[in-house]
């Protein structure tokens, strides 16, 4: 596979399978002409933000999640920077603060608004930038020696002043609610869902069933739609039979991100996939 060279924008969200350093491999398979692009598990919306449709559909059913990135969808960048600089100032915020974060994190989980650029900047100084609650819904991220760097401040700039140029719509479903719907000709449907035997945040609470899986496979087998399916073969034993079964085109992709190898794997190592019906 030749991989174009190319800058991405990258996600200010540190998403667990979040599938940014697999862009130069996968948005070449993608369809040249996209009208709508429905992004049906959009997490930290490295693949739709980078997709040049008309017209972009985010769905997650992490709710907090989709209001962070309404939240930057809608507020020009210079706002959202200067709202982020007040709450680190008013907490006295750093690397080295733990205090600082437990007062802003009790604010959040006390508050009934949960403001989401509050949660944002919890992420940026929470354990590994990562976001999780527990079962009474409270953010209970430990402290992480983190902080609002340079690095993560200019990746926030130019997510930000890409997504304030793109048509987006967000939604916050069960994938099962697009069942049935009509798209149109050059619409395009791309599904990142959880994997099988994830530690991720999104398969703590229940996780990713065999139903689930299933039920997204009848929904692809009906599609009358283009798609494409990212996942893994390694711990989704089933999915290459049902592929093959119908046809569908498997596309291997190279997680050390050098040339592709399509005949020799190594077993131990994960087996990334795009699946697609076209």
């Amino acid at each position: 596979m030749i991989l174009i060279k190319q800058k991405y924008i990258k996600s200010p969200l540190n998403y667990v399978g979040g599938k940014y350093k697999l862009l130069p491999q996968i948005l070449p398979l993608f369809p040249k002409n996209i009208d709508t692009f429905i992004d049906l598990f959009g997490g930290g919306f490295n693949v739709g933000i980078n997709v040049p449709a008309k017209e972009v559909v985010y769905n997650d059913l992490n709710l907090p999640v989709v209001q962070i990135l309404e939240y930057i969808h809608r507020n020009r960048t210079d706002k959202s920077l200067d709202e982020i600089d007040e709450i680190i100032k008013q907490y006295d915020l750093s690397k080295i603060n733990r205090n600082g974060y437990l007062r802003l994190r009790s604010y959040f989980n006390e508050s009934e608004s949960k403001q989401s650029v509050i949660l944002y900047v919890l992420i940026c100084y929470a354990f590994n930038n990562q976001m999780r609650f527990n079962s009474k819904g409270e953010f209970n991220m430990p402290f992480g020696e983190r902080y609002f760097n340079p690095t993560l401040r200019e990746r926030f700039i130019e997510f930000s002043e890409a997504i304030s140029n793109k048509g987006c719509k967000f939604t916050n479903a069960d994938f099962r609610e697009f069942i049935g719907v009509a798209f149109g000709e050059n619409d395009f449907l791309y599904c990142d869902p959880p994997y099988f035997n994830s530690t991720a945040t999104y398969n703590e609470n229940g996780g990713w069933t065999n139903a689930d899986e299933e039920d997204l496979r009848d929904m692809l087998a009906i599609s009358n739609v283009k798609w494409a399916l990212s996942n893994n073969l390694k711990t989704n034993l089933t999915l290459k039979d049902w592929a093959e079964e119908h046809g569908y085109k498997i596309h291997y992709l190279n997680t050390t991100y050098g040339n592709c190898n399509y005949q020799k794997k190594d077993k131990t190592k994960d087996i990334e996939v795009l699946i697609t019906n076209y």
